[in-house]
């Protein structure tokens, strides 16, 4: 066989090895990986093929030059996207029936699934337990030893399996339904022993897998993951669930903290919130923003309520501007009407407002514009909001 190596002028790699020349049938893939090291100069090392595993040239893709593989990455995403057109397009009263079982249940969703449909099966309860829909897994050879006591009368169960004939779930079907249970069969054979037993049969059918074999579960698994989600989502919708159910079962991650984290939960307060009233002067303004460090401080009217806000940006605009600013009062360099938020607004609502009108700094008031704390970049950052 042969195998192409990249010589430097000082050392080869052999990991390296990429192409045949481009003078040969494949120089299209010599285009391809001579962009991606510029500086190197291929040339072909023959190399015994002492224990003939391999027919054809042995490449660093094995088998396949740099086309080759990406046209089988792209065969097999067609090929799956297919798959779950179909589906969507086979979608019927079948699918709203088990959205109604699913809806109607006082009990759980109990998932189970054998192999590969298994590891599909985890991911679907996953799915409909963050999403509203309390829900959880069950291995079916666990079941029939046992593990089929979580489930009780008041549960739906959910079978996966591509043929409908896996022994281990038709073994726990009649168990389920003898307790009273009701079974959703997703299969991709609709006359299978598994789809005839349930109560409602989703089909996951593909016309083939994106297995070159034939053989492993590629299509099949990836339209039964759809079907899953297609599933929870309408079930989401149907019980109006929002961001803020979302984020009770995410707490953990940047996901809870954009969702959980409130204004008052990172603002400062008290003492730590720079302020001054509208009479100070410019002097007593920047000490205030010295003292305080949050490059700004806050200017209050007798009653309490925010007026304006004098920042670091304003002293430098007004030093800038070559103006005596020893008479000058911070009423006569302050922004008025600044920009301002509720303590129970997201944190990640303060985010945004800073990116989308390019500041630093908020001051959060109440109902009737009092001040009652401020926060920064540097807080959202503590608290990783951002």
């Amino acid at each position: 066989m042969q195998l192409c190596t990249a010589s430097s002028g000082k050392r080869h790699f052999p990991w390296r090895a990429a192409i045949d020349p481009p003078n040969n049938p494949t120089a299209a893939s010599a285009e391809v990986w001579s962009t991606l090291f510029p500086t190197q100069h291929f040339s072909v090392a023959k190399v015994a093929d002492t224990h003939g595993l391999y027919s054809i040239p042995m490449t660093i893709l094995g088998n396949l030059d740099a086309v080759q593989a990406l046209e089988a990455g792209r065969r097999v995403l067609e090929i799956e996207a297919r798959a779950v057109h179909d589906l969507a397009v086979r979608l019927d009263a079948q699918f709203v029936r088990a959205a109604e079982l699913v809806l109607a249940c006082k009990g759980r969703v109990v998932v189970s699934g054998m192999g590969k449909s298994g590891h599909i099966a985890r991911k679907i309860a996953s799915t409909l337990a963050s999403t509203g829909t309390p829900a959880f897994f069950v291995h079916p050879a666990e079941a029939s030893h046992g593990d089929l006591g979580m489930m009780t009368r008041d549960d739906i169960m959910i079978a996966l399996s591509n043929s409908g004939e896996s022994n281990e779930l038709l073994m726990i079907v009649p168990m389920v339904k003898r307790m009273g249970g009701k079974l959703i069969a997703m299969t991709g054979n609709p006359k299978s022993s598994l789809a005839r037993q349930a109560d409602v049969h989703l089909d996951s059918n593909v016309a083939e897998e994106a297995c070159s074999l034939g053989l492993a579960p590629t299509a099949s698994t990836t339209a039964a993951l759809a079907l899953g989600d297609a599933l929870a989502v309408t079930l989401l919708e149907a019980r109006g669930f929002r961001k803020e159910d979302f984020a009770r079962s995410h707490p953990g991650g940047s996901l809870g903290r954009r969702l959980l984290t409130h204004v008052r939960d990172v603002m400062r307060t008290g003492d730590a919130v720079p302020s001054v009233r509208d009479t100070a002067t410019f002097s007593e303004a920047v000490m205030e923003v010295s003292r305080k460090g949050m490059g700004m401080t806050a200017v209050l009217g007798a009653n309490g309520r925010v007026l304006g806000i004098f920042t670091d940006g304003d002293l430098r605009r007004a030093l800038e501007s070559g103006s005596d600013l020893r008479g000058l009062g911070v009423s006569q360099l302050m922004k008025p009407n600044p920009r301002c938020l509720g303590p129970d607004e997201l944190a990640a609502e303060a985010a945004e407002l800073m990116e989308q009108y390019k500041v630093s700094q908020l001051l959060v008031v109440d109902e009737n514009q009092h001040l009652i704390g401020a926060l920064n970049m540097h807080d959202l950052m503590r608290a990783k909001v951002i």
